[in-house]
């Protein structure tokens, strides 16, 4: 399986421990976006956001880690308008009234709570 992880870089440190887990059980990441700095040129937000697109349409599995950051819901659109297998995590439950409507549309898969059960959840839905 090829997956991609959308998240803010905040949450780096997650993101990070979910990708190394999916590549010990033998599946691709199709984009690093943690090893970039913070763009502050036209130019590296372009070069940054072309890979991310390839990588999002490349990725037969698009997960979303909250909180996420600036391009995490474009990113969301992507994989919903290309029908990936798309995973939300959230530590708590998302509070509706706050939400995107887009978590709630027909193919998202939530969960709460253990970051590590989320983990082992992804592993055993692509077996």
């Amino acid at each position: 399986m090829k997956f991609y992880i959308a998240s803010g870089f905040d949450n780096q440190a997650a993101v990070h421990y979910v990708r190394d887990q999916l590549i010990l059980a033998g599946h691709s990441h199709t984009y690093d976006w943690t090893k970039n700095n913070r763009a502050t040129t036209e130019e590296a937000l372009r070069t940054i956001g072309e890979a991310e697109k390839a990588a999002v349409a490349d990725s037969d599995v698009f997960i979303v880690l909250l909180p996420g950051g600036k391009g995490t819901h474009t990113e969301l659109g992507i994989a919903l308008g290309l029908n990936k297998k798309i995973f939300i995590y959230s530590k708590e439950k998302i509070d509706v009234t706050t939400a995107t409507t887009f978590y709630y549309v027909h193919g998202v898969e939530h969960f709460y709570g253990n970051l590590a059960e989320f983990v082992t959840t992804l592993v055993d839905s692509t077996r």
